[in-house]
């Protein structure tokens, strides 16, 4: 079986009616059981919700939204979820996770709820494995995550959890498990120390990591240990959003998800292949976050898998979409940005470099366009001022001269 399930096979335009379809459903949903969307969603009518067009008109909630939400909620007494669940405690959510903030996210009751099973799929894992499962098992929901899906894939788990190396390389070397699932990091640590001790892990041939960075040299140093390790790429918040596959082009997209690039600071798509930041709405019907900003870049990927998965891909994890600087002591944010580019239409696209040092930094707004004129310089100049409060020049540059990279703000000052 070289695929999951025929989900990931579907001729896209399939795909993508049936998650049109299911929109409306899930918005009418998530304003009925979702306090929070009730009051963010109130004037929208969830039927007309039945295309990316009128998805990209509803309000981003990005993670700093998320939270204030919680710690509101919390501080007056409400729900510890800021109203963002469906679910309230007791049989329908087994557990209750903390991420850094504190955020807390609950599990609801569904096999596989953080449908991390179709990654554990595409990096090898079969019914009737033992994983080694290297994330935590305290606070982050990342241990039980990739419990659920092994269990939910047909495999037996063992809970390393994180630390106590020595004692995990033991495990691996009695217990001889298929393959690793954890952090990149540490199975690489643990590989080291079975090394350093002189203890052979000759099952462990196979991982799936998340958590950190990826980068190819590290693939290549587990891929001359011997172990072939795919990266996924999912959050605490919305569960799997995507996968690498025996290809390794790209991340394939997870068949629950509807995902949106869109320039940083704004809710606005931008055009495929364009850097932005990822927006991700999840059609988790007990937690329904709907376009959930992850402020992590990437973009979509041109073309299907090579593996015969039609869902779309991205590139992977490029970056954080957050680049608010502080300028001559004022906040300067991504979405100012884009405040002023959207005045004009002359302007294709906008980058803020802030240059110079600490204390004695200057602006420049370098805008693609086909139109330059000295009019249009001052009226941009002028639109800088009443955004930002803060004086800035113009540089022009020509339609596609500025990098792909996501970036609306570069701090190019010196720190020395």
């Amino acid at each position: 079986m070289k695929h999951f399930d025929a989900l990931e096979t579907r001729a896209p335009e399939v795909r993508e009616a049936a998650l049109m379809a299911a929109l409306p459903a899930h918005v009418a949903h998530a304003k009925g059981k979702a306090p929070a969307f009730a009051e963010l969603l109130k004037d929208v009518d969830a039927a007309n919700v039945n295309s990316r067009t009128a998805l990209a008109q509803l309000p981003v909630i990005r993670k700093t939204e998320l939270l204030e939400r919680q710690k509101a909620s919390r501080a007056a007494g409400g729900s510890v979820f800021g109203g963002f669940s469906a679910l309230g405690f007791g049989q329908a959510m087994p557990r209750v996770f903390a991420s850094p903030g504190t955020i807390y996210e609950p599990e609801g009751t569904r096999a596989d709820y953080w449908r991390m099973a179709r990654a554990m799929f595409a990096a090898g894992f079969r019914p009737g494995d033992l994983i080694h499962n290297s994330f935590s098992y305290h606070f982050t929901p990342a241990g039980s995550m990739m419990e659920t899906g092994a269990h939910a894939l047909g495999c037996t788990v063992f809970p390393g959890g994180t630390g106590q190396t020595e004692q995990q390389v033991t495990a691996m070397a009695e217990l001889q498990p298929a393959g690793y699932i954890g952090t990149p990091s540490f199975l690489k640590i643990i590989l080291e120390k079975a090394a350093e001790q002189g203890v052979a892990l000759p099952s462990v041939r196979k991982a799936l990591v998340s958590g950190e960075a990826f980068p190819p040299s590290l693939r290549d140093w587990m891929t001359a240990h011997g172990v072939h390790a795919y990266q996924c790429y999912a959050t605490a918040d919305v569960g799997l959003i995507a996968y690498e596959t025996s290809a390794r082009e790209g991340l394939v997209l997870d068949e629950g998800v509807i995902i949106e690039i869109v320039r940083p600071g704004t809710g606005d798509p931008v055009p495929e292949g364009e850097v932005g930041e990822l927006v991700v709405t999840s059609l988790n019907p007990d937690y329904p976050l709907i376009r959930f900003g992850t402020g992590d870049l990437s973009a979509v990927l041109a073309g299907p898998c090579p593996t015969g998965r039609t869902q779309q891909r991205i590139k992977g994890w490029m970056g954080r979409a957050d680049q608010t600087t502080k300028v001559r002591g004022m906040f300067v944010h991504p979405g100012q940005v884009a405040q002023i580019a959207k005045r004009f239409p002359e302007v294709v696209k906008a980058r803020l470099v802030v240059s110079g040092e600490m204390a004695n930094d200057s602006m420049a707004l370098h805008v693609e366009t086909a139109h330059a004129t000295d009019a249009l310089k001052a009226h941009i100049c002028e639109a800088i001022r009443d955004i930002t409060k803060l004086r800035g020049d113009v540089v022009w540059t020509q339609p596609g001269a500025l990098a792909n990279d996501g970036k609306v703000i570069e701090d190019a000052r010196s720190y020395q």
